[in-house]
C-alpha cells in the first residue's frame, strides 16, 4: 500500500470514528434524564457585586453577551450566545430559540427566618433546551463552556428530569400545546420588514414590553428577540407581568429566574412566539395544575402574553365573542 493510500485510509477511519463518537454522544444524551436549569454556584453578598464577575467569566469562555436586565428586585439576567449555539439555531427554520442561553443571579432569603441570604448563579441547560426545541445538534460544547465559566453543582427544576425523547414530544397535559403549536403573531412580505416592526414596537414599549436582546442567526432568515413584559398603567393586565407570573410559579428554594425573558422569533416574514402554555410548562414541568403556586393562579397569563407579543409584532388582536 502506498503512503498516499495509507494516509487517505487513516483519514477516512478517523472521520468515521468521529461520526460514530458523535452519534454515540447524541444517543447517550437522548437516554439521560435532564432538567431545565443548572446551579453554577452559591455564595453570600448581593446581586450587584456578582454581575461583573459573572460577565467576565462568560466572556472568558467565548460567550457573547447579547443583553441583560433586572426583571425585579434581587434578580439579574444575562443572555449569551456563541458560534456553536448560532450554528445549532440555523439547523431548522424554528431552531432560533436555542441561540440564547440565559444566566441568572438571584438573591434568595429564607422566608421563615428572614435570614440566610444566598446568591444563586444559575443558567439554562443547553442540552435540555435543544431537546425541547427539537434541535438535532450536540450542544455539549456549550454546556461544558458554561460549566467552565460558572460551575455546575447540580441540574434542577422538576423533581424528576425528562429525556431528550420525552422533551421532543413534550406538552404539559391533554389539550395543551406542543413546541410546534406556537402563537402566530403577524406576517409580512419580507424578513426585513418583520424585524423592523418588532424593533420599532419594542423601542416604543408597546404592550408593556422592553427589548432585552436580539440575535440574528447566520445562514438563515431567523431573528430571535428577548422580550421583557411589565404591566404598566391603570388599565394594564397583571397576568402578562413577568414579576407577577414568577411570584406564582418560581417558589422553590432554588430559583428558576433564568426562565426569563420570553422570546419572539422572526422566521422569514412570519413572527411567532412559543405558546405560553408550552413555554412555561417546559421550564416548570412539575408545576401543579391546581392549588397554591399552580397553573390555575396564572390561567389568564397565556392569553395576556399572546396579546402583548401580538401588539409588538404588529399583528391583530383576535376578539373573542
Amino acid at each position: 500500500m502506498t503512503h498516499n493510500h495509507s494516509t487517505r485510509l487513516a483519514g477516512l477511519l478517523a472521520n468515521s470514528a468521529a461520526v460514530i463518537i458523535g452519534l454515540a454522544s447524541l444517543a447517550v444524551q437522548a437516554a439521560d434524564e435532564m432538567k431545565p436549569f443548572v446551579l453554577g454556584s452559591t455564595s453570600t453578598g448581593n446581586v450587584a457585586d456578582k454581575i461583573d464577575d459573572v460577565k467576565g467569566a462568560l466572556s472568558g469562555k467565548g460567550f457573547e453577551i447579547v443583553g441583560e436586565y433586572s426583571p425585579y428586585a434581587d434578580a439579574h439576567i444575562i443572555v449569551v450566545t456563541n458560534p456553536g449555539l448560532k450554528k445549532a439555531a440555523a439547523s431548522h427554520e424554528r431552531a432560533g430559540y436555542v441561540a440564547a442561553q440565559r444566566v441568572s443571579i438571584t438573591r434568595v432569603t429564607d422566608e421563615i427566618t428572614r435570614a440566610g441570604d444566598q446568591i444563586q448563579v444559575s443558567y439554562t441547560n443547553p442540552l435540555y433546551m435543544a431537546a425541547a426545541y427539537r434541535v438535532n445538534a450536540d450542544l455539549s460544547g456549550a454546556a461544558d463552556a458554561l460549566e467552565a465559566a460558572l460551575g455546575a453543582e447540580k441540574e434542577y427544576g422538576p423533581d424528576e428530569g425528562l429525556t431528550a425523547t420525552e422533551l421532543a414530544k413534550y406538552h404539559y397535559t391533554f389539550g395543551m400545546e406542543y413546541f410546534d403549536e406556537p402563537n402566530q403573531l403577524a406576517s409580512f412580505d419580507t424578513h426585513k420588514e418583520a424585524v423592523a416592526t418588532v424593533e420599532k414596537n419594542l423601542a416604543a414599549h408597546v404592550g408593556g414590553t422592553r427589548k432585552v436582546y436580539r440575535i440574528d442567526i447566520p445562514g438563515s432568515k431567523q431573528t430571535v428577540f428577548g422580550v421583557s413584559m411589565v404591566a404598566e398603567g391603570e388599565t394594564a393586565n397583571k397576568y402578562m407581568d413577568e414579576t407577577f407570573i414568577m411570584s406564582e410559579i418560581d417558589f422553590k428554594p432554588l430559583r428558576s429566574t433564568a426562565h426569563l425573558p420570553y422570546e419572539i422569533l422572526v422566521k422569514g416574514g412570519d413572527v411567532e412566539a412559543l405558546h405560553a402554555r408550552f413555554r412555561i410548562a417546559v421550564n416548570f414541568p412539575d408545576l401543579s395544575m391546581m392549588g397554591k403556586n399552580s397553573f390555575m393562579n396564572i390561567m389568564p397569563s397565556p392569553d395576556a402574553i399572546q396579546e402583548s407579543l401580538t401588539l409588538v409584532a404588529g399583528g391583530e388582536i383576535q376578539e373573542e365573542f
